[in-house]
């Protein structure tokens, strides 16, 4: 009986444990649409998990924001109104990006997560949030960069600002003609081989993009192309061998992931069945009595 008790407990303290453990560092900053009400700034708190005055909160405006964003998105999906609000906090190094959103139409987890490292952002916990549906999202990026340039009291390379916030829109808008998983393929495809399409014509780039489209299953149409084309420019601009072992570390992690939801999921599994037969162990003991 003992023995079952302490089973019992030890699994429930590795489930509760899973929390413990993920415990951020840091500092921390928010970034706040300059065009929200206090009532919407209430809901965005509530969904960064913290409460407002915690940590230094700071304001982005819709003229900060179309500082990246203008010749790289159309104006209507800017807006005229800064709407998206962000967290960020720096974790130690190795930690990775962990990347969650909430009311944001356009922008996938892994996009974000792609983009904020061709920025050069490595490790930290990012929330982007509205506290309204249907915001595309893309101005975050801008809310991201002036909290991480705050905490650090450095400037973010220029040239890799705008590869990180080019990337976020190309991704994006390929994903509504591919689908999201496709359009983040394609990029981290691309990211992998800038080394060689440096000496590369256009023509020789669009070839290889379409041979790497085919290697994936994707179908592209020819403005596509020249959007991967007029991005892949872009990113030759920054350390490409930097880009290329991000992009395989992402997959090294996504795989252990994997591999860990597996487990737990099994585990979890197992932990059900053999709680099952611990009740039905204890109904047959008492049950059985008269």
């Amino acid at each position: 009986m003992k023995k079952i008790i302490t089973f019992v407990l030890t699994a429930a303290m590795l489930f509760g444990m899973t929390s413990a453990f993920a415990l951020d560092e840091g500092e921390a900053r928010t970034v706040i649409g300059a065009d929200i009400t206090e009532a919407q700034k209430a809901i965005v708190y509530k969904t960064f998990g913290i409460d407002k005055g915690s940590v230094k909160e700071l304001t982005v405006t819709n003229a900060e924001e179309r500082q990246y964003l203008d010749g790289v998105v159309d104006s209507s999906v800017i807006g005229t109104h800064s709407i998206s609000c962000i967290y960020i906090k720096i974790l130690a190094e190795g930690k990775g990006l962990d990347v969650t959103t909430s009311n944001i139409s356009w922008c996938s987890k892994d996009m974000y997560r792609n983009a904020l490292s061709t920025a050069g952002i490595d490790d930290a916990k990012v929330v982007v949030t509205s506290p309204i549906q249907g915001i595309s999202g893309t101005a975050a990026l801008t809310g991201v960069y002036k909290a991480y340039e705050d905490i650090t009291g450095k400037k973010l390379d220029s040239t890799a600002k705008l590869a990180g916030t080019q990337e976020l829109v190309t991704t994006a808008q390929l994903a509504d003609e591919i689908g999201s998983t496709d359009a983040v393929t394609i990029v981290n495809e691309l990211k992998e081989i800038l080394g060689e399409t440096k000496n590369m014509s256009d023509d020789e780039l669009r070839a290889e993009i379409k041979r790497l489209a085919d290697e994936n299953n994707i179908s592209l149409k020819d403005g596509e192309v020249n959007q991967l084309i007029s991005l892949t420019r872009q990113l030759e601009k920054l350390d490409t061998d930097q880009l290329k072992a991000k992009v395989e570390q992402f997959q090294s992690t996504a795989k252990k992931l994997a591999g860990a939801k597996d487990k737990v999921s099994k585990f979890a599994a197992s932990f059900g069945e053999f709680m099952q037969s611990v009740g039905s162990f204890f109904s047959g003991l008492f049950g059985g009595e008269k």
